[in-house]
């Protein structure tokens, strides 16, 4: 091949020779005009023996966030070389190359970013004194941070879109210009960007190159990548003007970040709206007031929660699944103090990694003590009370612990954020040689509770270390590679596929985190079974192996509701407050079509129903029918049962089931059999 030559690798394994700097919308032109007219953003890789002889050929990637004098300096790059690029990037190296189109959820994210380019190019068309902060994508769209003295209003907000839309029918096309740090530098002071200046001096070096985008008149610094031009943002929303700090001080200038979002078309948008009012429908703070759930107490402080009796009901249905779950699969139940000595969290690690988290020290008569924010050291004094053996291992500990943790204030959100919350932990001590069936168990273990509580999906990420940050972790390389390779090897067994998240692990050791999907698509984090090699170690914890020496344990960390409040929180919004039969606070409501002929049937209804184990209220108010069936229907009732002279006469009850209406009349002993079977066999529909 030719030293002026690369190689260029299509996702259907052919292969085409180019001349260095060719660009992947010229390839994709090469290929077919319609093609070209298509792709949006392409995906590159370094090619590994793209040679005919075998030999493994790399020339070193396009350019990444460490070499920012390289062509291509600005663009993100994975760990193994992937990177998206603009479809005018020269390719200089041998690469895997992708084109993406619309479709490509990638795509969607790079849209975003050119969309946010495009609010810029507006916001200083109308108010050029404005300077701009930074412009990312969202999961669900974008925003910018801009600086201006005079705040801007609903009806700025109003004339910015309007401006975005000329914008976009001027299709200027994106076009990236590398340009010396220093010249950057003096361009962004001398127009008082001061945003601008603080963003190249922290993310560069001096002597490097610095990438701007311009569009039509408009320059910004950025990394890119982005679309080929204006035109392409068809679909577009500005949402919301919010009020932010500079760097997050209140010392500094207040910033305000205009929130947006966009897609490839009108459709999507629509349904991205609908989506959002489908949300906000959920939401589990208004259904836990509307429900009676639980609420949070302004005068007892924030991130508290006051669990009302329909929530505890639902809470103690939960509790009583988990606390048997793991009595059937070979776990103890345990419990540990709330507090403890500060010491002990020095010993963990936790009073200094994660001392941020923790509430300040408390002093008392003898020590210093702090609440706890975790329950795995309480758990390691159970196991270290008593001498241990090969033949005790492992041992489980699981316990549905109080824990508190110090979340700031503008990070708490209900019952998924808190400062107070019951962690569903347990700890499994065990040999080395017992530690993956131990993880693989309890991954099975996640996957019923997501069954059980009508999860149907899940994705599965692999939380490593990041061996260029030591100091955020404990223990040494060689045994961070051991527990993670023992992680991969279990996921590998099983043949779940999973996403590698590095720098995402516990100070202690790596985890994978199964993250449900719930009714909407949204993803919530909430189970996570922890490799800890490092806890035993810093305990000196110890088993007498069968040659009669003693040996280091290693231990498990595992939540599987990761915390109760947090998934009762799910649980409200998958189900829109509609529960199944057997979490439903209020599983039966009892409606009497006269309070006075039939209030001594409704009566001995209500009774039978209870003996058979089941929740049960009757409405003896002298209200209409149909006022009580609303009210039931408003509670979001599983059953509701009419009574009259009918039902009476033949011990019968009528049957409105929720979602499904009017199901007529059936027996008492008929009714009762299929509430107790759902509720049995826990299932999800009526």
């Amino acid at each position: 091949m030719s030293t002026d030559q690369i190689q260029v690798q299509l996702p259907d394994g052919s292969r085409r020779e180019v001349a260095i700097g060719t660009t992947p919308f010229e390839i994709a032109t090469s290929i077919s005009p319609r093609l070209a007219a298509a792709v949006v953003i392409a995906r590159v890789k370094p090619l590994v023996n793209p040679s005919s002889d075998g030999d493994t050929v790399t020339n070193g990637p396009l350019g990444s966030e460490a070499d920012e004098t390289s062509e291509g300096a600005m663009y993100r790059t994975g760990a193994d070389g992937e990177r998206l690029v603009d479809l005018t990037a020269p390719l200089n190296e041998d690469v895997e190359l992708t084109l993406l189109k619309e479709q490509d959820e990638a795509a969607l994210k790079v849209l975003r970013h050119s969309a946010a380019h495009v609010m810029a190019t507006a916001v200083l068309e109308l108010f050029p004194e404005t300077k701009l902060g930074h412009g990312p994508a969202t999961e669900n769209g974008f925003f910018y941070d801009v600086y201006r003295e005079t705040p801007f209003t609903e009806a700025d907000l109003a004339a910015i879109e309007a401006r975005m839309a000329e914008v976009v029918a001027r299709d200027e096309k994106f076009v990236r210009v590398d340009e010396p740090r220093d010249k950057g530098l003096s361009e962004y002071a001398a127009q008082g960007d001061f945003m601008k200046v603080y963003f190249i001096e922290k993310f560069t070096q001096p002597g490097d190159a610095i990438s701007l985008y311009k569009n039509g008149g408009f320059t910004d610094f950025c990394r890119g990548p982005h679309i080929p031009s204006t035109g392409r943002v068809k679909a577009f929303k500005l949402t919301a003007i919010a009020g932010a700090y500079w760097l997050g001080d209140e010392k500094n200038q207040q910033l305000q970040r205009i929130y947006g979002t966009a897609f490839f078309n009108t459709k999507d948008l629509d349904a991205h709206f609908k989506r959002l009012e489908e949300i906000k429908a959920r939401d589990h703070r208004v259904l836990g007031k509307q429900l009676d759930l639980f609420s949070i107490q302004e005068v007892a402080g924030a991130g508290l929660i006051f669990w009302h009796p329909k929530g505890g009901l639902v809470r103690k249905a939960m509790e009583d699944w988990m606390r048997e779950e793991c009595l059937r699969r070979g776990y103890d139940m345990v419990f540990t103090p709330h507090i403890m000595r500060r010491e002990l969290w020095k010993i963990s690690g936790h009073d200094g990694y994660y001392a941020e988290n923790m509430y300040p020290p408390m002093e008392l008569d003898d020590a210093e003590y702090r609440l706890k924010p975790m329950n795995c050291p309480g758990h390691i004094l159970i196991y270290k009370s008593n001498p241990r053996s090969y033949r005790d291992l492992p041992q489980r500990y699981a316990e549905l612990g109080n824990v508190y943790r110090f979340e700031r204030s503008g990070t708490m959100h209900g019952l998924l954020r808190v400062r107070g919350f019951t962690q569903d932990d347990a700890h499994i001590f065990c040999t080395p040689e017992q530690v993956e069936d131990e993880v693989d168990a309890c991954i099975d273990f996640a996957k019923a509770v997501l069954d059980t509580f009508g999860f149907k999906e899940f994705k599965i990420e692999l939380s490593t270390w990041d061996p260029a940050k030591p100091k955020d972790y404990t223990g040494s390389a060689k045994h961070w590679e051991k527990a993670i390779q023992s992680l991969k090897d279990v996921l590998g067994r099983k043949g779940i596929p999973y996403r590698t998240i590095p720098g995402e692990a516990a100070f202690y050791g790596p985890k994978i985190d199964i993250k449900l999907v719930d009714v909407l698509g949204r993803m919530w984090q909430l189970s996570t079974v922890q490799f800890d090699f490092n806890l035993p170690e810093r305990f000196e914890l110890e088993y007498k192996g069968e040659d009669g020496e003693l040996h280091r344990p290693i231990m498990v960390h595992r939540a599987l509701f990761g915390s109760v409040e947090r998934f009762f929180g799910v649980l409200i919004e998958h189900y829109a407050g509609a529960f199944p039969l057997w979490l439903a606070p209020l599983q039966v409501g009892l409606v009497p079509i006269s309070s006075e002929k039939h209030m001594a049937y409704a009566v001995s209804v209500k009774k039978t129903l209870e003996d058979a184990g089941l929740r049960v209220e009757l409405d003896a108010r002298n209200e209409k029918m149909n006022a009580k069936i609303r009210d039931f229907g408003l509670q979001k009732v599983p059953f509701i049962l009419i009574l009259g002279d009918k039902e009476a006469a033949s011990n019968a009850v009528s049957v409105r089931t929720r979602g499904k209406g009017d199901q007529g009349s059936v027996t008492m002993e008929e009714f009762v059999a299929r509430a107790q079977k759902l509720v049995l066999d826990k299932t999800i529909d009526l």
